[in-house]
C-alpha cells in the first residue's frame, strides 16, 4: 500500500483574466496559500505553459517547474482534455468543437486533427521533461451519435469506430511509450470511451497497449449509475490519475439520466463542490489506498451551484482529511508468535 499524494488542484476551471488566476505564478501561490500541494497544469492556457516549448527545451520545463516549485507546490501532470477531444471528432460536432482550437485550424476538420496529434505529442515530450509520469486527456469520440441506437446500429459499426480510434491514438501512445509517461483517458460521457465496457473495446483495439490507462472520476460515473466502487476492483491496475470531484443524481418522475436538454442546475444529475454531492469518498480513497494507486488526489471544481474560490478553499482540507496515511504494521502484531516450522506442523496434525 502507499499514502495517496494531495491535495492537487486542476486549474483549468480556476484561469482567467484577473489576479490570481491570469498567471502560472499567482495562481500556485494562490493555491498554495489554500493549502494545496500541486496543481495539474491544463495545457491549453498560454498564460500557464507553453506546449510546444515546454516540449523542445528542457531549460523551459525547468523553469516552469520552478515557478510551481518556488510556491512549495509540485506539478502533478498536464493535461490535454481539449486537444484530445479534437483527436476524433464526429462531423455533427465540427462548430461546436472549433473553439477548442486555434482560429486557423477551424473549418478544415482534417488539419484540426493533425494539430490535435501533434498538441498530444508535445505533451509526451513535456511530460517527461518535467519530470512526470502521466497525462490527462480525453478520447474524443466518432460513435457517441449513436449511443443509444435508434435505428439500430449497422452490424460491424462499433467495431469499425473503435477501429479508427485505435488508429488514431495508437502513434500517440507510442509517442508517450517512448517518453516512459502513461497516458490516462478520463472516462467521461460524449466520449468514445465513457464507461468500462467502451474502455475495453479501445484498449483491445490497441493490443492492450501499456500506455493507454486511466484517469478515475467517480462523478461521471454517478450520473450514468455505474458502480463507481466495484470500477476500482476491476480496473485498479489501469489506474493513473485520480481527479476528487462530486456529484448526485436525483432522477423524478419528469427527468433522468439524460436530463431533458435541462440546464444544469435542473438537471437530476448535477456537479457539486466537494462534500456537497453523494459521492461516497471514504470508501473510494480506501480502495485506491488497499490497491496501492501511487497518483495525486486532484480537486476538479465544477459544482452548478457554489462559488469555485469557495469550492477551492474547502476542497483541500476535504481531500487532506480523506487522505489515508499507511500502517506500516498489523493490527493483530502484538499478538503474533514469530515464524516457527515446526510449531506450524505440529497446529496442522502433521
Amino acid at each position: 500500500m502507499k499514502t495517496i499524494k494531495g491535495p492537487g488542484i486542476f486549474l483549468a476551471q480556476f484561469a482567467g483574466d484577473a489576479a490570481p488566476f491570469n498567471n502560472l505564478k499567482n495562481i500556485c501561490e494562490w493555491a498554495a496559500g489554500l493549502g494545496f500541494k500541486g496543481v495539474q497544469i491544463p495545457t491549453w492556457v498560454s498564460s500557464f505553459i507553453d506546449l510546444q516549448k515546454a516540449a523542445e527545451s528542457k531549460t523551459y520545463a525547468d523553469e516552469i517547474k520552478g515557478i510551481v516549485n518556488a510556491a512549495g507546490l509540485e506539478i502533478t501532470e498536464l493535461s490535454t482534455h481539449l486537444q484530445g477531444q479534437l483527436v476524433a471528432v464526429h462531423p455533427a460536432y465540427n462548430e461546436m468543437f472549433d473553439g477548442f482550437a486555434p482560429e486557423q485550424y477551424r473549418n478544415n476538420a482534417a488539419a484540426r486533427t493533425e494539430w490535435a496529434v501533434q498538441q498530444l505529442k508535445y505533451a509526451a515530450k513535456a511530460s517527461q521533461n518535467l519530470g512526470l509520469k502521466a497525462h490527462a486527456s480525453f478520447s474524443g469520440s466518432l460513435l457517441w451519435h449513436t449511443v443509444y441506437p435508434w435505428p439500430q446500429r449497422p452490424a460491424g459499426l462499433v467495431e469499425t469506430g473503435f477501429k479508427e480510434l485505435a488508429k488514431r491514438w495508437l502513434p500517440i501512445l507510442n509517442e508517450f511509450d517512448a517518453n516512459g509517461v502513461d497516458l490516462c483517458y478520463e472516462i467521461h460521457p460524449n466520449e468514445d470511451l465513457h464507461d468500462g465496457i467502451s474502455y475495453e473495446r479501445f484498449l483491445e483495439a490497441t493490443g492492450n497497449h501499456s500506455r493507454a490507462c486511466l484517469l478515475y472520476d467517480p462523478s461521471h460515473f454517478v450520473l450514468q449509475c455505474l458502480d463507481y466502487l466495484e470500477y476500482i476492483d476491476i480496473y485498479h491496475e489501469r489506474i493513473r490519475m485520480f481527479h476528487v470531484k462530486d456529484a448526485e443524481f436525483n432522477p423524478t418522475g419528469r427527468s433522468g439520466v439524460y436530463g431533458g436538454y435541462q440546464g444544469w442546475i435542473d438537471r437530476p444529475g448535477r456537479f457539486r463542490s466537494l462534500g456537497d454531492g453523494q459521492v461516497d469518498f471514504k470508501a473510494i480513497f480506501s480502495k485506491l489506498t488497499q490497491y496501492g494507486f501511487d497518483g495525486w488526489a486532484v480537486m476538479e471544481w465544477e459544482c452548478c451551484i457554489k462559488h469555485p474560490e469557495d469550492g477551492a478553499r474547502e476542497g483541500a482540507p476535504f481531500i487532506k482529511d480523506h487522505i489515508i496515511r499507511v500502517t506500516e504494521k498489523a493490527f493483530d502484531d502484538f499478538a503474533g508468535t514469530g515464524p516457527n516450522e515446526a510449531l506450524n506442523r505440529k497446529i496442522l496434525g502433521l
